[in-house]
């Protein structure tokens, strides 16, 4: 594969290369700031404490669906004395550049590393949930290594990449459950790699084969498990307003979610200076043109995507364009993927092309400064930081964990089960 990205200038590559180190040392800043709760790390917490010191089996967190690859890092965080808001934020850091220099290793020849490293650390979702005891960063790392060996097998021919490379693909499905998408992305990417040769494959590599059956068998039949039935049932549950209203509903939100990510901020920040439903509109019009630019890029022969990357992006897609669920952490997992791929657009190609994306890289890079910005001021004030965390919702667990009490006149409520979390795991 050949590059068809310009290669920045040394002064733009110093540029980035300042940039990208600034945003790595705020990102590990935000180690020090308080644990960040959110909906999911508080089930995350109780499947932990379900899993190590037992529950009733008729609890929520007995029965949660949540799968239970982030809690086995949670566990083992915890027996080794280290649970808390400083090393989830560190495990956090470490996955995510491990994951981005997977990605970059694989766009070796095509991608200028540090504006690929910055595009990915300025977005505001990434700053976000860096933060949080959340699965996101885990996925990128164990998806981003499962396709990186794929690569090696594809370039040494060598089983034992192949081999690793679905052991991770597991661990990423282990992790969350849409990464059911990445094992058929690996196994038709071996039936591509060798589709002139496949009936050679099977009859003398019998082995291979029958481990990849196996494997998807071992998938089918621990679907209960590996918690795929509880989010079928979810999806189920949801059709009940008509197969229309489903999937109108679905694509419009992931829509809007694909603008807020490649706007760089979320439409919240936007929506009081436009007029009724402008805001959502807007940012579904831009999620339009950019899923219409996505599969241009992922499906143009010149920009030589490897076919089991195209697969595993258009399985992933499709999963969440399902999913009956609003959140644009929902596309954080495959963003560092997204951006390598949209990075092929030969920008250079027409003049004002090129004068449109530099507008919009540095308006991208404004706006990523100022969401790191907000999230260490935000995370270093802990009156500031209880109000504004996750909207505001836990600011009396926040404030009486921080100060003893609620601060607010007004709080009537205390979920406790919070505030214990929050004494336990805050240090």
């Amino acid at each position: 594969m050949t590059s068809i990205q310009p290669t920045p200038s040394t002064g733009t590559t110093r540029i980035l290369r300042g940039l990208f180190t600034v945003m790595a040392l705020a990102y590990l800043a935000a180690c020090f700031t308080p644990l960040h709760i959110h909906f999911d790390s508080i089930r995350y917490y109780n499947i932990k404490d379900c899993l190590e010191y037992g529950c009733p089996p008729d609890s929520f967190a007995a029965t949660d669906y949540l799968p239970y690859g982030y809690t086995a890092l949670l566990i083992g965080l915890s027996k080794l004395g280290i649970l808390n808001g400083f090393f989830i934020v560190f495990v956090n850091c470490i996955y995510l550049f491990l994951g981005i220099w997977f990605v970059r290793k694989l766009f070796s020849e095509q991608l200028s590393p540090f504006l690929f490293y910055s595009l990915v650390l300025f977005n505001w979702t990434v700053i976000k949930f860096s933060t949080h005891p959340l699965s996101e960063m885990q996925y990128i790392f164990f998806s981003c290594s499962s396709l990186y060996c794929f690569h090696l097998y594809t370039k040494q021919k060598g089983y034992k990449w192949l081999i690793l490379a679905f052991l991770l693909g597991f661990l990423t499905l282990l992790t969350r459950t849409v990464g059911i998408s990445l094992i058929p992305a690996l196994v038709l990417g071996v039936v591509y790699q060798h589709r002139a040769e496949i009936s050679r494959i099977i009859r003398k590599n019998k082995l291979v084969i029958v481990a990849i059956i196996v494997v998807l068998a071992i998938l089918a039949f621990f679907a209960k498990q590996l918690k795929i039935m509880d989010y079928t049932s979810l999806l189920k549950t949801s059709m009940g307003k008509g197969a229309g209203s489903f999937f109108a509903e679905n694509l419009k939100n992931h829509l809007q979610e694909l603008g807020e990510v490649f706007v760089n901020m979320p439409a919240s920040k936007l929506m009081g200076y436009l007029p009724g439903a402008a805001g959502p509109a807007l940012f579904v019009m831009l999620g339009v043109a950019i899923l219409i630019w996505l599969f241009w890029v992922l499906f143009s022969k010149r920009s030589g995507i490897p076919f089991y990357i195209k697969m595993y992006l258009v399985f992933y897609a499709f999963i969440i364009i399902n999913w009956p669920y609003y959140d644009p952490r929902f596309w954080v997992p495959v963003l560092p993927l997204i951006i390598a791929l949209l990075l092929h657009t030969p920008f250079n190609s027409k003049p004002w092309l090129k004068s449109l994306s530099r507008v919009y890289l540095g308006f991208y890079l404004m706006l990523g400064i100022i969401a790191a910005i907000y999230s260490l001021k935000t995370g270093l004030n802990k009156e500031e930081f209880a109000k504004k965390q996750a909207n505001g919702v836990y600011r009396n667990e926040y404030e009486t964990h921080f100060f003893g009490k609620p601060l607010s006149d007004t709080a009537v409520h205390l979920d406790q089960n919070v505030v214990d979390i929050l004494n336990k795991y805050d240090k």
